[in-house]
């Protein structure tokens, strides 16, 4: 029988990390997957995480709209839909290292001069979705976004697609078998933000992803503090 768990509390304790600047990389052009690296150049190196943000890039208007489907996922990872030109100003208030993108489509200009000023990575994991009968998400495409989320160096770090439902929703579902949540907990999340239209097959894929190989792949010495998901590591180091 399945039981739901509720993960311990956690503290929010992140020591800051140095950026390395590289330029726009193209690993894989398919139209079903691609992947790409947009790193700007680097920026002033924050104290912490939550430092006083930059001044509001010009033609830009301060608000703190947040995207459509936003919320925290975890400490330090937020999830959304596609964040708007209006949506700016409450990203600032966030103080995102990093982006993850899930979009196929190349990144809005005006939200790459945005991520730039800010001094944001971009990584972008583009998938088609899970859609019958053709589509379906590459489990090694899911593989290398779950470790760009399990290594703290790029936190805080928000998650999108065009709405934040499904293909967010199945990225942050195979997080949370990390995290050892119960399938009952991680399909109750799912459908909350992929409603009305949860679509059966992500939810497939979620319970038949294999973590093993993200184990094998994260650094462990970079994974988040979260002891729900420190416990599988040592498990899997001592097997």
């Amino acid at each position: 029988m399945d039981t739901d768990k509720t993960p311990p509390p956690i503290e929010e304790d992140y020591a800051a990390v140095e950026r390395r600047g590289q330029p726009f990389v193209s690993l894989e052009d398919s139209p079903q997957v691609s992947i790409s690296v947009m790193t700007p150049p680097p920026p002033v190196l924050l104290a912490e995480p939550f430092s006083k943000p930059s001044e509001p890039l010009e033609g830009f208007p301060e608000d703190i709209t947040p995207p459509e489907n936003f919320a925290m996922v975890c400490p330090y990872i937020y999830r959304s839909g596609m964040p708007k030109k209006r949506h700016f100003g409450f990203l600032r208030r966030l103080r995102l290292r990093s982006i993850l993108t899930l979009i196929l489509e190349e990144y809005p200009v005006q939200s790459q001069k945005f991520l730039e000023h800010e001094g944001i990575r971009l990584f972008q994991f583009g998938v088609a979705g899970n859609k019958e009968p053709f589509a379906d998400i590459p489990e090694n495409i899911m593989t290398e976004a779950l470790c760009v989320l399990m290594d703290r160096r790029n936190h805080p770090i928000l998650i999108h697609c065009n709405k934040g439902k499904h293909r967010t929703g199945c990225l942050v579902g195979c997080l949370r078998k990390l995290q050892e949540w119960s399938n009952t907990s991680i399909f109750d999340e799912y459908r909350r933000y992929s409603a009305p239209k949860s679509r059966s097959m992500d939810q497939q894929f979620i319970e038949l992803f294999d973590v093993r190989p993200v184990l094998d792949q994260i650094d462990p010495e970079n994974v988040p503090d979260w002891p729900t998901t420190l416990y599988p590591l040592q498990g899997h180091a001592e097997q």
